[in-house]
C-alpha cells in the first residue's frame, strides 16, 4: 500500500487582495495571533505525519525560508539573557520538518506551482495544503484525507458546502454523493459563472496521484490567465477514481481580509494566555463602539 510521505506547500501567489502590506511582506507571513500563517499550514502537515515539506516561493518570498531555518546568532542572543523560553520556541520552529524551497519562476497559478514540484515528489502520491487556507480541527484536515486515501488508495480532494452566491470563488464538484462525508467526483468547474453543478466547494487540502504532473504538463492557460490544478484534475478523472470528502473544522480563507480578520480573533479567542483578557476587551470594545 503506498503511503504519504510528502507534502507541497504553493506560496509563491502575489497576495494582491492584502496590498500594500504584501508589496514587502508575503502574505503567508501575516501573522495569525502570534504565528505566520505558513506555520499553521506546516504544523497541519507535521501533525499529519509528513515532515518532507516542499514549500513553492517566488523571488520576492526569501522570508518564509529565513523564518524556517535556524538563527544561531539570535539563539545565542537569547541565551545570553537567559531567555531559555525564547531560545525553545525558535528552534521548535526551526526543527518541525525538513524543508525544501522550490521557486516558481513565473507566476503562473497554482497548477504550474504544483508542477514545479515533479522533480521532487517523482512517482508517488503526495499532499498538498495551500497556504492561504488555515483549517482548525480537532483531527488535522490532512490527517482525514489520508485515512481516506490509505482506504481508496486514490487521489482525495477536501471540500465543504458554501453559499450558492458563494459558488463562483471556488472550484465545484459535480459527483455522485456516496455517504454523508464522501463524493466519487465526475466533474470539476473552476469558479463557475452560472449555474454551478452543486455547492461543494474544493478549499485547498489535496491528496494527490503522481499522474497529475502528466496532465500538468499538457495543460493551457486556463480561468484568470493561469494554469488551473482543476483543470488538470478534471483530465485525471478519466483514468482514475477522485474522491472529495466533507471534512471536519473550521476553514479560515486568510488570503481574504474578513477570513484573516476572523481567523485572528477566533484562534486568539482559544489561546491559552490570552482568551481571557482578549474576551474582556472585545466585550468593552463592542459595548463602546454601540455607545458611539
Amino acid at each position: 500500500m503506498k503511503t504519504i510521505r510528502k507534502a507541497v506547500i504553493p506560496a509563491a501567489g502575489l497576495g494582491t487582495r492584502f496590498l500594500p502590506v504584501t508589496k514587502a511582506i508575503p502574505k503567508e507571513m501575516l501573522p495569525i495571533v502570534d504565528k505566520p500563517t505558513i506555520q499553521y499550514i506546516v504544523e497541519e502537515a507535521v501533525q499529519s505525519g509528513i515532515h518532507d515539506i516542499y514549500i513553492v516561493i517566488g523571488d520576492n518570498k526569501r522570508s518564509i525560508q529565513h523564518h524556517f531555518d535556524k538563527n544561531i546568532e539570535f539563539e545565542i542572543y537569547l541565551k545570553e539573557r537567559n531567555k531559555q523560553d525564547l531560545v525553545s520556541l525558535i528552534e521548535n520552529v526551526s526543527s518541525l520538518a525538513t524543508i525544501h524551497y522550490i521557486v516558481q519562476e513565473q507566476a503562473l497559478g497554482l497548477g504550474h506551482a504544483i508542477w514545479c514540484a515533479r522533480d521532487a515528489i517523482g512517482d508517488e502520491p503526495f499532499a498538498v495544503l495551500l497556504g492561504d487556507m488555515v483549517i482548525d480541527s480537532q483531527v488535522p484536515c490532512l490527517q482525514q484525507l489520508i485515512e481516506i486515501y490509505n482506504e481508496k488508495q486514490s487521489s482525495v480532494i477536501a471540500v465543504q458546502r458554501v453559499k450558492w452566491s458563494e459558488t463562483s470563488k471556488y472550484g465545484i464538484v459535480r459527483g455522485k454523493q456516496v455517504n454523508k462525508q464522501l463524493t466519487l467526483v465526475s466533474g470539476l468547474i473552476e469558479k463557475p459563472i452560472a449555474a454551478p453543478p452543486s455547492n461543494i466547494a474544493i478549499i485547498g487540502r489535496y491528496i494527490l496521484d503522481p499522474k497529475i504532473f502528466d496532465f500538468l504538463e499538457e495543460m493551457r492557460l486556463g480561468v484568470g490567465g493561469e494554469i488551473q490544478l482543476t483543470d488538470a484534475l478534471q483530465g485525471l478523472i478519466g483514468e482514475q477514481p477522485i474522491w472529495a470528502y466533507q471534512y471536519e473544522g473550521k476553514l479560515y480563507d486568510v488570503g481574504d481580509k474578513l477570513g484573516f480578520l476572523q481567523a485572528n480573533v477566533e484562534l486568539a479567542l482559544k489561546h491559552d494566555h490570552l482568551k481571557e483578557n482578549f474576551k474582556l476587551f472585545l466585550h468593552k470594545s463592542i459595548e463602546s463602539t454601540e455607545k458611539d
